[in-house]
């Protein structure tokens, strides 16, 4: 992990400097000579590729200061996407520390929203997960940034906000790149407890407790592994007392085999992070407690793993639910869906919330569908679904909608249940995956699911996330929170 601070230093591996075509050049001389400066800008301004511009100084004294040109855009991620191109600038030259001056942008563009913006994009491109590499010493990454401007109460309302986002970002980026011999159902929720001191109220339900209450679908997920089931809760008390709490919902297969109807074994080395929904929900609620949002809000996680030992599930099984409906296991590996459903149905039970929305790596289906763009929404609510929908264009954090319906709905319909857990006769393994959670939803309560399998890992870098765990979900739900509930 890296830190960050504004104390100026005369020695800098690496300059940033936002500028912007509109700057007064003469606020550089004491960094370099005036011409060098302006003609740097000057090109900065003819610039018609995109919103960013970086040029490097050639000669020896002043070779690692770069301009990046800041323009006044629609969308925050393209600010942060500027401050990715400066980490990325960074890591070019082997550098491990960034400072970066804001005082040569105009008034009109030093704000809160675009500085903030561009640490947040600073700080998630500059990520590492290197937890298990024995050799450290020839590794190259970003340990150290330097915010440079006479501004200091500005800046420091920037990195309080901007850490407060990043690190349940980061949060979730860890536990989803966690090996699964050490982030088990068990492991997951020591972490969650640790969440207490920063102001969240943690409940662990143990097996012995979800056996009393009848979360039986979740139990048959796990009944298959050496590994305890939980379900973990975590309450942020931000709002007006009476008043009802937002609920957030994840799925956490620590490790998904398949169970009985077992995967293939080539990259089944992914499914560690089939855990991704809980690690999203986890990293939000810290995310919201680091802020101390002026809300209230429940994150509520099953935790499992699914595995294919002698006592595992079978295809065939039937399992009665939390909400007392019964569900024919056709394939084990539709097994989030189980997950979920005792879930949502025990949160909007228990806790009678403002909304529910829950979040799983839940079908591959998804991923033919929108491939790594966006996650797949599914809603009973729309003004919920269209707020998830607008906000998720903000940080880049995109969800497309795709329709429920009553004929999709009928391909789960079970011939000695009340529901099985997968259709194979209709297609549509998305939609009809969302249907079976909507059964789960007993009194209309506002929900929305986000169907995350081809969000929550990149196989590339992007601009702002190095290859791995993406943390996908955390800026858009917190934003969501921040924009519409408090």
């Amino acid at each position: 992990m890296f830190s960050i601070s504004t104390k100026y230093s005369q020695n800098f591996d690496f300059r940033a400097i936002l500028s912007n075509k509109n700057s007064n050049s003469k606020n550089l001389k004491s960094i370099i000579d005036f011409n060098s400066a302006n003609d740097l800008i000057k090109k900065a301004s003819k610039n018609k590729k995109g919103f960013t511009f970086v040029s490097q100084i050639k000669n020896s004294k002043f070779s690692n200061l770069f301009f990046f040109n800041v323009e006044d855009k629609k969308k925050d991620f393209e600010y942060q996407d500027i401050g990715g191109l400066i980490v990325n600038e960074a890591l070019k030259l082997k550098k491990n520390k960034i400072e970066l001056s804001i005082d040569n942008l105009p008034k009109a563009l030093v704000k809160k929203s675009i500085i903030k913006n561009i640490i947040v994009g600073i700080l998630s491109r500059g990520y590492e997960f290197k937890n298990y590499k024995n050799n450290k010493s020839d590794e190259i990454g970003i340990k150290k940034i330097i915010l440079v401007s006479s501004n200091k109460s500005l800046l420091n309302l920037c990195i309080k906000e901007s850490i407060s986002i990043h690190s349940g970002v980061a949060l979730t980026r860890d536990l989803v790149t966690t090996p699964p011999n050490i982030l088990n159902p068990s492991n997951f929720s020591n972490e969650i407890k640790k969440l207490s001191k920063f102001g969240l109220k943690v409940e662990i339900l143990d097996e012995k407790k979800l056996k009393k209450i009848g979360m039986n679908a979740l139990l048959g997920v796990g009944q298959g592994s050496a590994n305890k089931s939980y379900v973990a809760i975590m309450k942020w008390n931000g709002g007006k007392k009476n008043s009802k709490p937002l609920s957030f919902i994840g799925k956490g297969v620590c490790f998904d085999t398949g169970g009985i109807s077992l995967k293939p074994a080539r990259f089944m080395e992914e499914m560690k992070y089939d855990m991704a929904g809980a690690g999203t929900v986890t990293g939000l609620m810290k995310t919201l407690a680091l802020r101390k949002a002026k809300i209230n809000a429940i994150g509520v996680v099953g935790l499992v793993e699914n595995m294919p030992d002698g006592n595992a599930q079978r295809p065939g099984d039937v399992v009665k639910s939390y909400s007392g409906k019964t569900i024919e296991i056709f394939n084990t590996d539709a097994e989030g869906r189980l997950v979920l459903a005792d879930l949502i149905s025990y949160t909007e039970k228990r806790f009678k919330p403002k909304f529910m929305i829950n979040l799983a790596t839940l079908t591959g289906a998804i991923i033919i569908s929108l491939g790594n763009e966006y996650a797949g929404l599914f809603s009973n609510n729309d003004q919920l679904a269209e707020r998830i929908n607008n906000i998720g264009y903000k940080d880049n954090e995109k969800a497309w909608r795709l329709p429920l319906n009553q004929n999709f709905d009928s391909l789960i319909d079970s011939q000695i249940a009340d529901v099985q857990n997968i259709n194979y006769s209709g297609g549509a393994g998305s939609i009809t995956a969302a249907q079976f959670l909507q059964r789960f939803v007993l009194n209309n309560t506002p929900w929305a699911h986000l169907d995350i399998a081809g969000m929550a890992w990149s196989k590339k870098n992007t601009k702002t996330i190095p290859i791995g765990a993406t943390g996908y979900g955390v800026k858009l739900l917190n934003r969501l929170v921040e924009e519409h509930y408090e």
